[in-house]
């Protein structure tokens, strides 16, 4: 049997890590990527046996890099702090792992060097055989699933403004064929994998924001992360631009992507939203402009 190892990403999570912990004891491994929290995070991880590997943080991307390296086991499926494993989700994982596993031991352990070339070059060009002996183990297989997230957020579930099915990057694949960029936030990857990812149908859930101030901290982050990620790509902005940037992803968050049948939550979604894109360019702009920076024409005025 194909083993699976899951890694959690974390930071200062003592009140969001336990429950993710515990939805995912069914892994071969767990490993908790770690960035020196100075609460309870690290200890209440090493409880639940998982494997703890502290990285210093320089961005979401490289931080995923590193948790996938230190991942032993072929297949990898990956959990945030504020996200939780159904258990659907997890018999839909193993279900695709076991078959993955059966369809190797089928058609490719028995097979010799030339021979397995053969089948793989098959397999590429898609022809009906190999498609004959996917089917006899179910549903075709992937390298890489995206998996639905449901969002709970001011005590409702959130089924529109983009939080569903939310998917934002593969989440179970096999080692090897996912590798992030390394951007500070909204890390984007490149998958290395002949086949496109696939998608599982059980969503797991996520938990975004326990309070209005968790929300409000973590906006302020991201956009301080996304205004150095625009930064390092040469980008630049004025006042007005960061205003319509603002404005146009409360737009598409609230009526778009329909965050106006969420209720209140949505709207404090699709402002939420505004607040985190506007600042980001905003502080964008603070960097262009180096405002905050005493030239030495500016000393003894005002």
């Amino acid at each position: 049997m194909v083993k699976i190892s899951v890694y959690i990403i974390a930071y200062n999570q003592e009140t969001k890590i336990r429950p993710a912990l515990e939805s995912v004891t069914w892994a071969d491994e767990i490993i908790v990527a770690d960035s020196f929290s100075s609460d309870r995070t690290a200890e209440i991880a090493e409880e639940y046996g998982a494997k703890v590997i502290q990285i210093p943080f320089k961005g979401f991307g490289d931080l995923r890099n590193k948790a996938i390296f230190a991942c032993s086991h072929e297949w990898i499926f990956s959990l945030d702090s504020d996200e939780r494993c159904t258990p659907e989700a997890r018999d839909e994982i193993l279900s695709i792992i076991q078959r993955f596993s059966l369809h190797n031991s089928d058609y490719s352990n028995s097979l010799s060097e030339e021979e397995e070339k053969k089948r793989r070059s098959e397999e590429d060009r898609g022809k009906e055989k190999d498609r004959g002996n996917r089917k006899s183990v179910g549903e075709k297989l992937h390298d890489l699933y995206y998996v639905p997230r449901k969002n709970f957020f001011m005590g409702k579930w959130i089924r529109h403004s983009g939080y569903y099915p939310d998917y934002r990057q593969p989440q179970l694949f096999r080692k090897g064929t996912l590798v992030f960029k390394s951007d500070p936030v909204h890390e984007r990857y490149d998958i290395i994998s002949e086949n496109r990812a696939g998608r599982i149908r059980s969503p797991i859930h996520q938990i975004p924001y326990l309070t209005i101030e968790e929300m409000l901290a973590k906006k302020n982050r991201y956009s301080t992360l996304g205004a150095i990620k625009l930064e390092k790509e040469g980008k630049s902005c004025g006042m007005f631009t960061a205003l319509m940037h603002g404005i146009w992803s409360f737009i598409r968050t609230y009526f778009l992507k329909a965050g106006f049948m969420d209720g209140w939550p949505g709207f404090v979604i699709a402002f939420g939203n505004f607040e985190e894109t506007f600042y980001k360019y905003v502080k964008l702009y603070e960097k262009n402009m180096k405002l905050g920076h005493l030239d030495s024409n500016s000393h003894g005025q005002g």
